[in-house]
C-alpha cells in the first residue's frame, strides 16, 4: 500500500504511556532524583550512550583520580523516567545520560554523552593529548560518532531489530549505510592501534559502545551474522582488546542504583 502525504502531518500514536515519544518536548511529571555524595552525579542507563559515561569515569579512577568518584542513578528510559521534571532540569532533550559536577562553585549541568566525555578529559587532563594535532583528531573521530551513531541506532537497529514490520527499503538503505561505517572504521584501524593515533582516548570510548559491540555481535539480535562482520578483521581486532579492558568490564556490569 502507497503512503500518501497529508499537507499536514498529524500524531496518530496518543496515549498516556509515559515513556512514549511525543512531537512535544519538556517534562511530563514532577520528579525528585536522588543525590549521593560524590562530586559527579550521573543518571543514565545501560545503553550505548550511557556506556560511554560509564567507561570514562572508571577509566579514570584506573589512572588513580579521586576527584572523579561518582554516584549513578538508573534512569529508565522504557517508564519514563527521562521525562521527569528533575532530569529534564539537567537535559532539556529528555536523553540519557546527563550529569552534575558539584565540585564547581556553581554545580554544572551536563548532556550528551560526547560533551561529558570531552569535558571530563579537560577537566581531569587525561585520555585527550594536549597538542593541536592529536587533539583535533581526537575531536575529529568523537564528533564523528555524534554524527554517524543515528544512522547505527535509529536507522539499522530500529527498522532491523525494533519496527513492527520490515521494510526492505529502510533496511537496505541502513544496512548499507552501517556497512560503509564499518568498513571505514577497519580501514582506518588497519593503519593505527586505536581509533585517533597510538593512544586510547575518548574517541576510542566514544566509539567502543555501538561499533565495538557491533563488530561483537553485542547490540543486536543475529545483526553481526546479517552484517557479516568478521571480514572487519581490524575492527574486530580493536573492539576485542577495548572490552578486555578493566574499566570497559566495570562499564557494562555498572550497578545503577534505582529512583525509587
Amino acid at each position: 500500500m502507497t503512503y500518501e502525504l497529508p499537507e499536514v502531518w498529524q500524531w496518530k500514536n496518543q496515549n498516556d504511556d509515559l515513556s512514549a515519544n511525543r512531537p512535544t518536548a519538556g517534562a511530563r511529571f514532577d520528579q525528585t532524583l536522588p543525590e549521593g555524595d560524590a562530586p559527579l552525579q550521573v543518571y543514565s542507563m545501560g545503553t550505548p550512550n550511557g556506556i560511554k559515561v560509564a567507561v570514562m569515569l572508571e577509566e579514570l579512577k584506573d589512572l588513580g583520580i579521586k576527584e572523579a568518584d561518582y554516584d549513578l542513578y538508573l534512569i529508565d528510559i522504557t517508564e519514563g523516567d527521562q521525562f521527569g521534571s528533575d532530569f529534564v532540569d539537567i537535559n532539556p532533550n529528555s536523553k540519557i545520560p546527563a550529569l552534575i559536577d558539584y565540585s564547581q562553585d556553581e554545580p554544572v549541568k551536563l548532556f550528551e554523552s560526547v560533551s561529558i566525555l570531552l569535558y571530563l578529559a579537560e577537566k581531569f587532563g587525561e585520555l585527550i593529548p594536549e597538542d593541536i594535532h592529536g587533539r583535533t583528531e581526537v575531536l575529529n573521530w568523537a564528533f564523528w560518532q555524534t554524527g554517524a551513531g543515528p544512522y547505527i541506532g535509529g536507522g539499522f537497529g530500529h527498522f532491523f531489530s525494533y519496527a513492527p514490520e520490515k521494510i526492505e527499503y529502510a533496511i537496505d538503505r541502513f544496512t548499507m549505510e552501517t556497512k560503509r561505517q564499518l568498513d571505514l572504521l577497519d580501514q582506518v584501524l588497519a593503519e593505527r592501534e586505536y581509533i585517533a593515533g597510538d593512544e586510547y582516548s575518548i574517541a576510542d570510548i566514544a566509539i567502543w559502545p555501538w561499533y565495538g559491540r557491533i563488530a561483537r555481535d553485542e547490540l543486536y539480535d543475529d545483526a553481526g551474522t546479517f552484517l557479516n562482520v568478521g571480514e572487519y578483521t581490524h575492527l574486530v581486532e580493536w573492539a576485542n582488546r577495548i572490552a578486555a579492558r578493566p574499566a570497559v568490564q566495570r562499564a557494562l556490569e555498572a550497578d545503577y542504583q534505582s529512583l525509587n
